[in-house]
């Protein structure tokens, strides 16, 4: 009950509601984005984006769900918005260098935030390996993989937020796994070639 009357509460614009709502998920929210964008500026450009996107539709919240799970969808799809928009500029640009229109690249490494709870690698490199590795997963797989491995959340929690049932997340994390064993096999093979 007292979920409802918060909602209620963020619902009728109330100020202290949106206060805990900020303390209670601002690093939730924040952990999500971090582990689809792997960098700190970007992430919480994203995370800001969320709040925002939570702000403006709480109205039409009808509670089919947790708050929580509702919050972590938006998440992940602002994420995966993101990665998609910066796929498009990617490719523009290439297109742009095809036909001789030089857009200067940025050859910094992308990948800034390597501290987050969910990833304990030993050093900056294995992690951009790993993220660069993730990313070639197929949307679905690379969604459910890092909800499962980097954020820790049950296959119920992932089951409610991406509306797939529990079997289909178990099949989706086993062709993760395995489409993950083969690109970082086929990376270090290369790197030793």
């Amino acid at each position: 009950m007292e979920e409802q009357n918060f909602i209620n509460a963020l619902q009728e614009g109330n100020n202290e509601a949106y206060g805990r709502l900020l303390d209670e998920y601002q690093q939730k929210v924040f952990s999500t984005c971090i582990s689809f964008v792997p960098n700190k500026e970007d992430a919480e450009d994203i995370a800001q984006d969320v709040f925002v996107e939570v702000f403006n539709s709480i109205s039409k919240f009808k509670g089919n769900s947790k708050l929580s799970t509702w919050i972590y969808r938006i998440s992940v799809n602002k994420s995966l918005e993101f990665i998609r928009k910066r796929n498009t500029k990617k490719r523009f640009g290439f297109m742009q260098s095809l036909l001789g229109n030089d857009i200067p690249i940025d050859r910094s490494s992308y990948f800034t935030e390597f501290n987050h709870p969910g990833i304990q690698l030993e050093n900056k490199e294995k992690n951009e390996i790993l993220f660069a590795a993730i990313n070639e997963l197929p949307e679905a797989q690379r969604i459910v993989y890092t909800l499962n491995k980097i954020d820790d959340l049950s296959h119920r929690e992932i089951s409610e937020i991406t509306k797939k049932s529990i079997s289909s997340i178990e099949s989706l994390l086993f062709r993760a796994k395995k489409n993950l064993q083969r690109l970082l096999h086929d990376y270090y093979k290369k790197d030793k070639d």
